[in-house]
């Protein structure tokens, strides 16, 4: 095993971990081809296989069971490492790693450039998932921070909120409510509901909007993507629930109205979230002092949306 690489095991883990080539070779941004052969390496320097293919599926050997559990503990030390490394690099000199919800990607990279204006020489390493994949990211020690709605629960995180984050009722202009006063959720629930699938931040905000009205929504249809959630309801095929941060170029363009139904806006927050045991590097401390103080500021000036008090 001496001359195995660090390389080598960081895509020996992701495949691993994802038990496919495919999602490896994605999440690492490679070919498939490139992680096949890395992997094919680090069996070479065991000597044993480390996967094997049982139908369509693969899974780990005995022997590739024992390797990611030592090359986890391998990756760890050269992060442990890279981050001594950083604190004497200093804000200016290091690498941000920061996770936002798929929400999020509507005025976050603004804030970063913002940030990295004000420090140069910062390194940006920035990505959008789901809630999903976010909270696996959080575990697996993969980002420094993750930007979110809906803290975890049952994790060891700590959770600061730095801006306000109002969720609405909107639907096409022509649909028969738009521009009703104080409409009725007992009225609204007769509607048909185009969704964010269950176990979405989005959806979950939902459900606590709703509480006990829930059960009486005509939920119609379940979507992962909010741009063709946006899409469904421009055509009227329903209404929805979503994030005023996701819709401001709809509303700015009349292609989008809020319904003005009681109890809305819903107003819940963006939270900065890290594991509790995490030493964050400066360049992440310094970021999320950036985002308590200045966030919520910054988001209203993107977005052109400001967050109203919960009716």
């Amino acid at each position: 095993m001496k001359n195995a690489t660090l390389r080598q095991l960081k895509v020996f883990e992701a495949v691993a971990r994802n038990l496919s080539f495919s999602r490896a070779a994605e999440e690492l941004h490679l070919t498939q081809p490139a992680v096949s052969t890395q992997v094919k390496k680090l069996e070479e320097h065991a000597g044993l296989p480390l996967f094997e293919q049982l139908g369509k599926k693969i899974h780990l050997t005995p022997a590739g069971h024992e390797m990611l559990h030592s090359g986890r503990v391998i990756i760890q030390q050269f992060q442990e490492i890279e981050l001594a490394m950083a604190q004497f690099k200093g804000v200016s000199g290091g690498k941000l790693n920061v996770t936002v919800i798929s929400a999020g990607d509507y005025f976050f990279p603004r804030l970063l450039v913002d940030f990295a204006r004000r420090h140069s020489g910062v390194t940006l390493n920035f990505g959008v998932c789901n809630r999903e994949e976010l909270l696996q990211q959080l575990t697996d020690n993969r980002t420094d921070l993750a930007i979110m709605g809906r803290p975890p629960l049952d994790m060891d995180t700590v959770n600061e909120p730095f801006a306000p984050h109002p969720y609405v009722m909107v639907a096409a202009p022509g649909h028969p409510l738009a521009g009703k006063k104080r409409i009725p959720i007992s009225r609204l629930a007769r509607e048909p509901f185009v969704v964010r699938e269950t176990g979405s931040d989005t959806r979950d905000s939902m459900e606590q909007g709703f509480g006990a009205h829930l059960a009486q929504l005509n939920i119609a249809m379940e979507i992962k993507s909010t741009e063709t959630i946006k899409q469904a309801v421009m055509a009227g095929m329903g209404v929805s629930f979503l994030s005023t941060h996701t819709i401001s170029r709809e509303l700015q363009a009349g292609s989008l109205t809020i319904l003005d139904v009681q109890g809305f806006p819903l107003i819940l927050n963006w939270y900065v979230v890290h594991r509790k045991n995490k030493r964050l590097p400066p360049v992440a401390q310094a970021f999320k002092g950036f985002l308590i103080n200045e966030g919520a500021a910054l988001i209203e000036q993107a977005i052109g949306v400001r967050a109203k008090t919960r009716k």
